[in-house]
């Protein structure tokens, strides 16, 4: 809005935190793997009002599961069938399960975990042979702990599926002109953008803050609790975990025209992600897929390597056709949705700091973009109401 006068602190040499892209000859790609959902209302409003309707397209996510070195289609109902890991009876009862999916309360599951709750509902083959690599290539090692709260709204959100897979959102050529019409937008409205500028220091004053030893009268933060502690104000911790995302180009597909693939044998990644089998590969001239990892500690030195190592064995894959690849790290790519989360969740107030990052309450039980502006509409919703109430932002 004009009436505020808005700077935003960026700590990489461009805005757009985990939604920022690598600028290849020709092409942008997303540096970690994204889509939007169908029930994204407030995010596709976004967009309507940024000029980018038109780019939005509605795409095919199909799925797979890679096991006992063999990969598995998993999209239409025949595939399901077909797969040797359960029994008639387990996938009917998974089916039955994904169908009443819905009647369950996330916050009723907050507490008990997924592996509890699924193995309770469906039983411990179907955990593990259907749910474990989900779970696996989303939280790693923490897999276990993970809440069903999570689980149910992950499936939930998902259940916009036809024959040919799941009905996934995308911007035309990649989310880039996303980041790049909304910053035009920021600095339409006066806005400042600070790229290359972290937040090294945040104080309450008495009139208000100081972020890098500059005034201001109020804060929105983004960042995690641990990164808000270290600069300065006494926040409650929330435990996130780090993702790591190795970007491939490839001259040729090697996913079986899938998606999303989940790994159930041991590597150094969770999940292959063939993007170009749901964006058009024509856009980019060549293949690209993503390894997608999460870690707890720090990630290997040689991790890169390690992943595309065990990608070229298992994959068939032989080093000259992997045209570039590139790793991006991230020690906050989000929070661990741990049993019990809800509860901490309540705990992570600091009066007069409006906190909108992946743990505030629109990104419960699943972060995804949708959330992100949902709290950003209630983070400029809080500014308008205290400066009614107060004269001046709290």
């Amino acid at each position: 809005s004009p009436d505020h006068k808005i700077t935003i602190y960026e700590k990489s040499a461009e805005i757009g935190g985990l939604l920022s892209s690598y600028h290849r000859e020709g092409y942008a790609i997303e540096k970690f793997y994204h889509h939007f959902f169908s029930g994204d209302t407030h995010f596709l409003h976004l967009l309507e009002e940024l000029g980018l309707k038109e780019k939005i397209l509605w795409l095919n996510g199909s799925t797979g599961t890679y096991q006992n070195g063999r990969i598995y289609p998993l999209t239409t109902p025949l595939e399901i069938l077909r797969y040797p890991h359960l029994t008639i009876a387990d996938k009917f009862r998974l089916a039955l399960f994904t169908k009443k999916i819905t009647s369950y309360d996330p916050e009723q599951l907050d507490t008990i975990s997924a592996e509890k709750f699924l193995t309770g509902q469906l039983g411990e083959r179907i955990y593990r042979s259907f749910f474990r690599p989900l779970l696996n290539s989303k939280f790693g090692q923490n897999a276990d702990t993970i809440s069903a709260a999570w689980v149910v709204s992950r499936v939930a959100i998902r259940s916009d599926r036809g024959t040919g897979g799941e009905r996934l959102g995308y911007l035309e050529r990649g989310f880039s002109s996303f980041i790049d019409r909304l910053s035009e937008k920021i600095r339409q409205y006066g806005g400042e953008i600070r790229t290359n500028t972290p937040v090294l220091q945040l104080s309450r004053e008495e009139q208000g803050w100081l972020v890098n030893g500059e005034p201001y009268d109020g804060v929105i933060a983004t960042i995690a609790p641990a990164l808000l502690r270290a600069c300065g104000p006494d926040i409650p911790d929330i435990p996130y975990q780090g993702a790591a995302c190795l970007t491939m180009g490839l001259s040729r597909p090697v996913t079986r025209g899938i998606y999303w693939i989940n790994l159930y044998d041991d590597a150094p990644y969770g999940a292959v992600i063939g993007h170009t089998c749901f964006a058009p590969r024509a856009w980019y001239g060549e293949d690209i897929v993503y390894l997608a990892s999460y870690y707890n500690t720090a990630p290997a030195p040689d991790l890169q390597e390690l992943m595309i190592r065990d990608f070229c064995r298992k994959f068939s894959i032989q080093r000259d056709e992997i045209t570039w690849a590139a790793l991006t790290t991230d020690p906050c790519a989000g929070p661990l949705y741990q049993a019990g989360y809800k509860e901490r969740l309540r705990t992570v107030t600091v009066p007069g700091l409006i906190l909108a990052g992946m743990f505030s309450e629109e990104n419960y039980p699943e972060r995804s973009i949708e959330g992100s502006v949902r709290a950003g509409l209630r983070a400029a919703d809080e500014i308008t109401r205290r400066q009614e109430r107060t004269g001046v932002m709290e």
